[in-house]
Formats: structure tokens, sequence, C-alpha cells
């Protein structure tokens, strides 16, 4: 019985010292490869800002000048987002907004979103999103083209019941079982455009009158 013990105990703090060396193994690969990890997420995001506007349309730093956007039902998120100015020899010609689709089919998708000084849409990218993989994902530009039907589109190209996908009687449109997750993205877009409408002044302030 003794003998059955001890060997219990034994293997007890066997597991226990494996699962301290496993937990200590996996914190410092986290450390280690948090930085590369961060570096790359935002070498994407920044390709992503890049391409919702022209190419050549801008010459700053879209990152480096990203300033807060205060909590707003037109922009879908539930925290803050930011905004990026463009500007073209210190004068802004764009902004690219984060705006959120709460309603997507698997859950939220967060939207890079580019609006050009008149209002029309330079592009409009996917950040990050749940969609079902094989079904829902052609939102992402490289996966489907489906997310360039926005291009050039504004408020004021097309009636307020256009924005909408050809199934709801809109213009955009949408794959065969998965008329959810576009139906989200262009209402999230729609109101986009309308916040900038309301915002537009203060989004495309010169870099002059920006505060730190």
């Amino acid at each position: 019985m003794k003998a059955m013990v001890r060997a219990a105990i034994t293997t007890a703090l066997a597991l226990l010292v494996f699962s301290a060396i496993g937990t200590v193994l996996l914190s410092g690969t986290y450390s280690l490869t948090l930085d590369t990890i961060t570096r790359s997420e935002q070498a994407t995001r920044q390709i992503l800002i890049a391409q919702t506007l022209p190419e050549g349309s801008f010459d700053n730093n879209l990152v480096a000048e990203a300033m807060p956007l205060a909590l707003d039902p037109l922009l879908g998120g539930k925290k803050p987002g930011l905004a990026y100015p463009a500007r073209l020899n210190g004068k802004p010609v764009a902004v690219v907004i984060e705006a959120t689709a709460p309603d997507g089919y698997a859950g939220e998708i967060k939207l890079l979103i580019g609006i050009l000084a008149d209002g029309r849409l330079g592009g409009v990218r996917v950040a990050q999103h749940k969609e079902t993989p094989g079904l829902g994902d052609y939102i992402e530009l490289k996966k489907n083209p489906w997310i360039r039907q926005f291009d050039g589109l504004s408020l004021g190209s097309m009636a307020e019941d256009q924005w909408r996908v050809r199934k709801d009687g809109g213009r955009f449109d949408y794959m065969a079982g998965a008329t959810i997750t576009p139906r989200a993205i262009v209402k999230a877009v729609h109101k986009a455009l309308r916040y900038f409408e309301l915002h537009k002044a203060e989004l495309l302030k010169p870099s002059s009158e920006v505060t730190a």
C-alpha cells in the first residue's frame, strides 16, 4: 500500500514539474516572439490602410499621423478607433477610418475605409473577421474582388435604398448562402460615409491645425 502511495506521489510530482517547465517554455516563447508578431501585424495593417486610397494620392506617413476617434454609433465599434489623415504636399486629400460591422455572421468585422476629400470611397478593406472560411471570407481582397464594389461610390452617387445587397433590393452583389456578411459590410460602409459627412471638417483638418 505504501509503495502505491509513494508511486502516486512521485507521478504527481513529475507531472507538476513537467507542467511548470512547459508553462515557462511557452511563456518564454511568447515573450520572445511578441515583438515580431506585433511588427508583423502592424506591417500588414499599414499595407491594408494604404490599399484604401489611390496609389500616389498622398505622401505622408498615415500611421504616424493617426488620430483617435470618439465612440460613435455610426462607426459601429465598442472601443474608440483611429482615423488616418492622408495629405499631399501638406494638403488634406483623404482620410482612412476604422469602422466595425457588428453584425457579421460570426461576429464583428473590422474595416478600414478610405474616403477622399470629395466624399468618394477610395477603397474598403477587411482588417479582421471570423467569417466562415470558404463561404463568408470572400470579403478579403486576396480571395475575391467583391470588396472593390465600393470603389468610387459616395452618398450622392446613388439613392439611399440602394445601399443594400441585391437580395434586399440594393445594388451590391453577394455570394449565395452568405448574405449576412456582405449585408453587414454594406451597412457599415454606408454609416461610415454618413460619419464622414458629419465630421469632414475635423477629419480633413490641415496639419498646421492638428494639436498633439
